[in-house]
């Protein structure tokens, strides 16, 4: 059940009911890395697919439409806000601002470096490295998400990110790191393990840069973590890879 509500709260997908309760989200989270291993492997089939009759590059720019599509945007919207909310002179006008539905000139940026940066990466993935990072990079950001929630206090009083956060424990998100690590080194071996590292460190450091200036974390900043988790695990694949270090399991079995 709890990994329905993970697919239904994280997705576009209509599956499972439409509303839970606090304690059902935060007891989804052990099933995010999940969630993100299923919209990982979406894009590798697209990309396989489309790899077809598109060059890279367009079929680059694609993937990064289809998991925008697929998750409705949220961890987007999330980073747009964030980057206009950090703006601000002190954390009750950060947090005001992030509250505001209207766009301005951080969140105009921020968003356009985001997809560059994003679209690069995807891009310069190479082909030995391609499949089994872009299975694994949505299963990354997404446990770096359930390690934010775990590791920071929430910054407001109220909202959905509040919830979440009064039921996290570190023992469900020692059980989502421990999916995230198996599924890491299943796909990429060494160079999985060290993405794992990776993507925890730079989502702990940002977590704990943005919980000084707001007292803590909400749900756009979330949002945020994520798509910064998700670049930095494609950008870490592509250094990686080159490397050699980027393999699965059964072809370092095999290579042996």
């Amino acid at each position: 059940m709890y990994l329905l509500t993970a697919v239904r709260f994280l997705t576009i997908l209509p599956v499972g009911r439409r509303y839970f309760s606090g304690q059902e989200l935060a007891r989804s989270q052990v099933f995010f890395p999940l969630v993100g291993l299923l919209l990982g492997l979406v894009l590798a089939g697209a990309d396989a697919g489309l790899g077809l009759i598109w060059p890279t590059a367009l079929t680059s720019a694609f993937l990064i439409v289809v998991l925008l599509v697929l998750t409705g945007a949220m961890h987007l919207e999330g980073f747009l806000d964030t980057c206009d909310g950090l703006g601000g002179r002190d954390r009750e006008q950060r947090l005001q601002i992030m509250r505001d539905r209207h766009v301005g000139a951080f969140a105009v940026a921020g968003g356009i470096g985001l997809m560059l940066l994003k679209w690069a990466a995807v891009f310069g993935l190479p082909r030995m490295a391609r499949l089994p990072v872009l299975v694994l990079f949505p299963a990354l950001s997404r446990w770096s998400m359930v390690l934010a929630l775990a590791a920071f206090p929430y910054a407001r009083e109220e909202g959905l990110g509040l919830a979440f956060h009064r039921y996290t424990t570190w023992p469900r998100a020692g059980i989502a790191a421990g999916i995230t690590i198996v599924a890491s080194v299943l796909l990429a071996g060494i160079g999985g393990g060290l993405l794992f590292v990776i993507v925890s460190l730079v989502a702990w450091l940002v977590g704990m840069g943005i919980s000084r200036l707001l007292g803590g974390l909400t749900g756009d900043t979330y949002g945020a973590i994520n798509e910064v988790s998700e670049v930095v695990a494609l950008a870490a694949g592509v250094a990686l890879a080159p490397a050699g270090l980027i393999a699965t399991l059964p072809q370092l079995l095999g290579a042996r």
